[in-house]
C-alpha cells in the first residue's frame, strides 16, 4: 500500500472497526470495576472494550496520517479505548512534529479537553503535549486548570509539571501542589504526591523544604506519595509531622 493511499483511508471509523476486532469482553468487565465506573464514581458511564494499553499503542503507531477532524471523532466516542487511542496519536504526533505542527496539537488538545477525563488519559497525554508545550512557552495556564471545578482540569494541571520536571524546572510542581493542598479528590492527593515525589528525585533538599513547610497540611494520601522513596524512618518521621 502506498503512503497516499494509506493515508486516505485513516478514518476515524476504520480505527474503532479494528478496535471493535480486538475488544475482549471479559477484560471489558474488569476494566470497568478498576476505572469506577457506577453510579456516582468518578468513572460514571465510561464504557470498555477490553484493550491492553500497548495493543493500542501500536494502533497509534499505524495512525500516524489521522487527520484532526478523525481524531476529534475518536475523542468523542463513549468508548474509554478510542478516546486513549486518539491521545496515543496526538503524544506521537506532538513527539515528532516540527515546531507548527506542535503547537497545533497543543491547541487542539486544550480545546478538547473535556475528553479527556480519567486519569488514564490525562496520565498518558498531559505531561507529553501539554507539558512539554508549557514548559517552553510558559505555564501560567496551569494556574486557572489548578482552580477550576472539574476534576480532570485539575489533574491534567499537576500531571502536566511531569513536563517541567524533565526539563529541570521544579518550581511550577511546588507551586501547584500548593494550591492543591486543601483539594477534596483522592484523585488529585494521588496525582500531587506522585508528582511531587518525581520532583524529589531530582532535587530532594527542594521536595524536603517543601514538605518542612506543608506536611501539616498535606492530605495523608498526598504525603504519603511524596515521601515514597525516603528511608523507612524518615517517613514515619513525616508521617508523624502529617495532617490526621
Amino acid at each position: 500500500m502506498t503512503a497516499r493511499r494509506k493515508r486516505k483511508t485513516q478514518t476515524a471509523r476504520a480505527a474503532s472497526r479494528r478496535l471493535r476486532a480486538l475488544a475482549d469482553p471479559k477484560r471489558s468487565e474488569s476494566s470497568a470495576w478498576f476505572f469506577r465506573t457506577g453510579p456516582g464514581e468518578y468513572g460514571e458511564g465510561d464504557r470498555f472494550l477490553g484493550i491492553p494499553v500497548p495493543t493500542l499503542r501500536r494502533q497509534a503507531g499505524d495512525l500516524d496520517h489521522l487527520p484532526l477532524p478523525e481524531i476529534r471523532k475518536l475523542l468523542a466516542s463513549p468508548w474509554h479505548e478510542e478516546r486513549l487511542l486518539a491521545l496515543l496519536v496526538l503524544v506521537r504526533r506532538y513527539q515528532r512534529g516540527e515546531e507548527t505542527q506542535r503547537e497545533q496539537v497543543f491547541r487542539f488538545y486544550m480545546a478538547q479537553s473535556r475528553r479527556v477525563d480519567n486519569w488514564d488519559l490525562v496520565d498518558v497525554s498531559a505531561p507529553s503535549i501539554v507539558g512539554a508545550h508549557l514548559s517552553k512557552t510558559g505555564g501560567s495556564v496551569l494556574r486557572r486548570l489548578a482552580r477550576s471545578r472539574n476534576l480532570w482540569d485539575r489533574r491534567i494541571a499537576i500531571v502536566s509539571t511531569l513536563g517541567f520536571i524533565r526539563r529541570g524546572d521544579l518550581g511550577p510542581t511546588f507551586d501547584l501542589a500548593r494550591l492543591l493542598l486543601d483539594d477534596s479528590h483522592d484523585l488529585i492527593h494521588k496525582a500531587a504526591g506522585w508528582i511531587l515525589r518525581e520532583a524529589g528525585r531530582r532535587d530532594p533538599r527542594s521536595l524536603r523544604d517543601f514538605l518542612a513547610r506543608h506536611a501539616s497540611r498535606m492530605p495523608r494520601t498526598m504525603l504519603r506519595y511524596a515521601i515514597e522513596r525516603f528511608p523507612d524512618l524518615e517517613r514515619r518521621e513525616w508521617l508523624a509531622r502529617g495532617a490526621r
